[in-house]
């Protein structure tokens, strides 16, 4: 048995007595911020506040409107006068907040400005590619412009706070939140957690008080995407080691950024309710990261407790969460109306009302709240920020990026831009509302464009013909999704004329934006309705016209009959309100397409959750045995994903060469430099996203088969090679102890793999030792 070094060789969690700015990253964050001016403020104010007023901080209310009328019922702005109101959320517009901060700053006694929330998730007037999307990039500066981009329209409104990034890690496509985050590994959910704030909040807390930026929310901690049956708000079972390892990184990376508030999750862990957790928000959260930041409850997950039968009213769940460490209730007014009576008779100390009371003003100070509350409300700014024409076309090249190829035999694509006619066909190619995608901020599907038009633009000497072949979707909520999910087949007929009369044939097939997202879990992970039997009689019917399928989705699907049949599968996601032009750009070949898969694609829905970095098990399918029938496997599918995490092709080929190390053998103080030389093979030029992958082949605890330590997107001209170089070093390899419940790596033997997916890497290897 191997046994651990002497000492770790890193601790990714600070001391327990660790201050803002004890680790390199956060010192860089907080550097040139007055610290002590800011705890004479908050003191000062806390100091004359009465306990209602202490109550109302720690309160959020919802806006009646957000664009259509007042941001504040006048009802809403007596409770603010009072002192009474902390936030508010779903509210926006210059004027309107303008209103509301003048009421809290003038009007109350303590003039304590608003923080006004909103979920700016992936983009707010001008909407970017959903965020699972975006992570298919792999574009680290692509992520952060977005998140910037987004931030200036949002701050521009009005707003100064969202709720974003979503950093959970998600490995059940069944799940309709995965659509929101950066899919199921890790450290690709680190790097682009920690984009993501950036571009919500710059690099620096000064820089956060500019007019430009807004407070960051990582959300939902923690543990929210491992919901049992991938059915949104079930319960969660998972291990310490589970959470250290694979749930928590992302959101630690959002943290070292700068991230200045967390949102608690709706899921229990170890049968304690997250929004009740000490162990999450006392013992990890502010004990071993040091984060002075503060938490908000998710929309009523305080009133919930008791749902989750371990309060037997609201001032229990109140004094719970409080309790806690979760400083602000979302909505339900449990902190303001149930804890007051706590307090007095004691059962709840004043003390713990202070320290969240100090955490919120923290945060208004650090916004630039106090100094000026208008900065966030200018009409005119306001006028020509929102959709501002650089912005369209910053979304768009974001769009284009996230296309991933999944599939090309033949070399389908890109289509020939000479094409007499064009058979466009699905539903999804018109849907302006579905190419936002969840959470679309205050898009418009007015100013979106869809497949359709958009290639009818980029081909004016082209009959571009259509038919939707399946239900256009409308409606009410229930109404869209009988729509989304229909078996009716009225529409193939059409569909088939159209493709046998064609020159080529895009069809595409996916899911309306009503079947991904929050309260959107599907059971089935397949193509919705009646659409895989369109994709047969529409392949049929086209013989030997090329035929490109274009998947418009917000999860990974399960596409096995589809790939059985389709010679060009591209996966476009919900990209946004440029969707429509980047699709074009790609289908047509102005664009390579680069993008990598951030999540595995099953070839049937029975095989989630799956993922990469999975543990091998004792008796693994793909190894030897006297029996073939005692080894982990279905009897029906295969064990092996339809396509796997970071797959993605190019309509140009890429080489590899084999590996080098530039030593064999390290100690705790030493690393390795990881080289491959990657070649353009093509014609085109072309961008590969070369992945470097680390099994740890002998330790204490079971080592996934696999971890992601590095990606690099390199960008080739036809013939071009390039040597790309990663370094490891033994931080690179912590695990979480057994024996001691701290971050530790043990000496043995590594394997290092790269390439062009997980799959791929593994078959390009070399190994060194760290020793002692």
């Amino acid at each position: 048995m191997n046994r651990p070094l002497p000492l770790f060789a890193l601790l990714l969690a600070v001391a327990a007595s660790a201050q803002p700015g004890a680790s390199p990253q956060r010192a860089a964050f907080y550097a040139g911020y007055d610290l002590d001016a800011e705890a004479a403020l908050v003191e000062d104010l806390l100091s004359r506040m009465t306990l209602d007023e202490k109550l109302g901080q720690l309160t959020q209310y919802t806006g009646q409107w957000a664009v259509t009328g007042p941001a504040v019922p006048e009802t809403g702005e007596d409770e603010i006068r009072a002192g009474r109101v902390g936030s508010f959320l779903n509210v926006y517009g210059a004027d309107y907040t303008r209103r509301a901060q003048e009421v809290a700053v003038e009007e109350s006694r303590l003039g304590i400005p608003l923080l006004i929330g909103y979920d700016v998730v992936h983009g707010f007037r001008t909407v970017f590619p959903v965020p699972l999307a975006e992570t298919a990039s792999w574009n680290l500066d692509a992520a952060e412009m977005a998140a910037r981009i987004a931030a200036r329209e949002a701050a521009a409104s009005g707003i100064n706070w969202t709720f974003a990034p979503m950093v959970d890690i998600a490995r059940d496509g069944r799940w309709g939140r995965i659509v929101e985050g950066a899919g199921e590994d890790p450290f690709l959910g680190s790097r682009f957690a920690e984009a993501r704030v950036r571009g919500f909040q710059g690099h620096t807390l000064p820089g956060l008080a500019s007019d430009s930026t807004v407070v960051a929310t990582a959300k939902h901690f923690a543990g929210y995407g491992f919901a049992e049956g991938g059915r949104d708000y079930n319960t969660t079972d998972f291990s310490e080691r589970t959470l250290r390892e694979v749930v928590l990184p992302p959101f630690y990376a959002a943290v070292e950024a700068g991230a200045q508030t967390l949102m608690s999750a709706f899921n229990e862990i170890g049968g304690v309710p997250a929004t009740a957790s000490e162990h999450l928000y006392g013992d990890i959260l502010r004990d071993e990261w040091g984060f002075d930041g503060f938490v908000i409850a998710d929309y009523t997950a305080v009133r919930e407790l008791m749902w989750h039968g371990i309060a037997a009213d609201s001032a229990e769940a109140g004094r719970r969460a409080l309790s806690a460490g979760v400083d602000m209730s979302m909505v339900d007014g449990i902190y303001a109306r149930n804890l007051p009576a706590l307090v007095e008779s004691g059962d709840l100390p004043m003390a713990v009302v202070d320290e969240a009371v100090r955490r919120v003003l923290r945060v208004k100070r650090r916004a630039g709240l106090f100094e000026d509350p208008y900065r966030y409300s200018d009409a005119e700014r306001e006028a020509r920020t929102l959709l501002a024409d650089a912005h369209r076309a910053a979304a768009r090249d974001v769009a284009r990026q996230s296309v991933v190829l999944l599939k090309n035999d033949g070399d389908v694509l890109p289509l020939r831009r000479d094409l007499p006619t064009l058979a466009v066909i699905g539903a999804l190619a018109a849907d302006s509302t579905s190419a936002m995608g969840s959470w679309a901020g205050a898009g418009r599907w007015t100013e979106t464009t869809p497949i359709l038009p958009a290639l009818r633009a980029a081909l004016p000497n082209t009959d571009v013909r259509y038919a939707p072949g399946y239900p256009v979707v409308r409606g009410t909520f229930l109404e869209m999704v009988d729509l989304a999910l229909s078996m009716d087949t009225s529409g193939h007929a059409e569909a088939v004329r159209l493709a046998a009369e064609a020159d080529a044939v895009v069809l595409v097939l996916g899911e309306h934006r009503e079947l991904t997202g929050e309260a959107a879990s599907r059971a089935s992970t397949e193509l919705p309705g009646a659409q895989l039997e369109l994709a047969r009689r529409v392949i049929e019917a086209a013989g030997d016209t090329p035929v490109a399928v274009v998947l418009t989705n917000g999860r990974p699907l399960a596409l096995a009959d589809l790939d059985a049949i389709a010679p060009s599968i591209l996966e476009v996601w919900h990209l946004g309100t440029e969707m429509g032009p980047a699709v074009a750009d790609v289908l047509l070949g102005y664009h390579n397409p680069g993008g990598k898969l951030p999540v595995t694609f099953p070839a049937a829905t029975g095989q989630e959750p799956i993922y990469y970095n999975r543990k091998r098990t004792g008796r693994p399918h793909d190894v030897p045995y006297a029996s073939d029938k005692y080894v982990s496997r279905y009897l029906d599918v295969p064990v092996e994903p339809l396509y796997p995490f970071g797959h993605g092709l190019s309509y140009t080929t890429f080489a590899y060469a084999e590996p080098t190390l530039s030593a064999t053998e390290i100690g705790i103080d030493g690393s390795v430099e990881v080289s491959v030389d990657v070649t353009n093979t093509g014609d085109r030029a072309g961008v590969e996203v070369v992945q470097l992958y680390v099994h740890d082949e002998e330790r204490s605890t079971t080592p996934p088969v696999q971890e992601l330590k590095g990606f690099e997107r390199v960008e080739l001209a036809p013939g071009e090679t390039r040597t790309v170089t990663f370094t490891l070093a033994p931080d690179d390899l912590l695990f979480w102890g057994m024996d001691v419940p701290a971050w530790t790596v043990e000496p043995g033997w590594f394997t290092v793999m790269v390439g062009g997916s997980s799959l791929d890497a593994m078959s390009r290897t070399a190994r060194f030792e760290l020793t002692d």
